[in-house]
């Protein structure tokens, strides 16, 4: 049954639900714009409905790290860093994105993986599969927090390209908090791609600290 819809986001289902990290409220969106049958959720602790300086999570889905348990990155790591955070806070919003692999898809993914693999960073592995960087879009998070009723936020990432998405879409953004992770001998040359080439905001420090977990 349809909760709600407008011309942006179809609103499927919500309820309640007890977590390790805490207990949300949890809804489910259809975007009127997207494939059809993608699914966005938009998990929240507490009041948001008019609240300012509302901690969000913008995360998009990676079943590689998040089901299979993959080092290759942080995902799953942020993802939970994130629930926790708002968890303890009592009041903040994470936006599950199913945007697998940056945009491109599972299969791609793992295409992408299979010449990284072979040495190739993950830039030029989307590339060599004629893939964007980076296929992301973020119309959705700015229509879901719309509907929560959320008035500004501060971002919860290490990517300034969503802090400019989300403004260009109207949201009002108030800082950003970091999620930092501390890197694995397999996540490390990952993130030193991410900080060097899609200027992500990584600190030195803590991947030096990766430098030593490899050795």
């Amino acid at each position: 049954m349809t909760l709600a819809s407008n011309s942006e986001l179809i609103v499927e289902a919500q309820t309640p639900l007890p977590t390790r990290h805490g207990s949300f409220n949890v809804y489910v969106f259809r975007s009127a714009h997207e494939p059809e049958g993608r699914e966005h959720v938009a998990i929240v602790s507490g009041d948001v409905k008019g609240a300012e300086d509302v901690p969000v999570r913008m995360h998009s889905e990676c079943l590689t790290s998040e089901v299979l348990g993959s080092l290759k990155c942080d995902c799953r790591e942020q993802l939970e860093a994130a629930l926790g955070r708002i968890a303890r806070n009592g009041r903040g919003v994470v936006l599950y994105l199913r945007q697998e692999g940056r945009g491109i898809g599972l299969t791609n993914k793992i295409r992408a993986y299979a010449l990284q693999a072979q040495g190739v960073d993950t830039v030029d592995a989307n590339r060599e599969l004629g893939l964007p960087d980076d296929s992301r879009t973020y119309d959705q998070s700015a229509a879901m927090l719309r509907w929560l009723g959320v008035q500004s936020v501060r971002l919860m990432t290490n990517n300034p390209e969503k802090e400019q998405a989300l403004r260009s879409l109207g949201v009002e953004v108030r800082g950003r908090i970091p999620v930092l992770i501390r890197p694995n001998p397999h996540s490390l040359a990952y993130l030193e791609t991410k900080r060097d080439r899609m200027q992500h905001k990584l600190p030195v420090q803590l991947l030096a600290v990766g430098t030593d977990d490899a050795e």
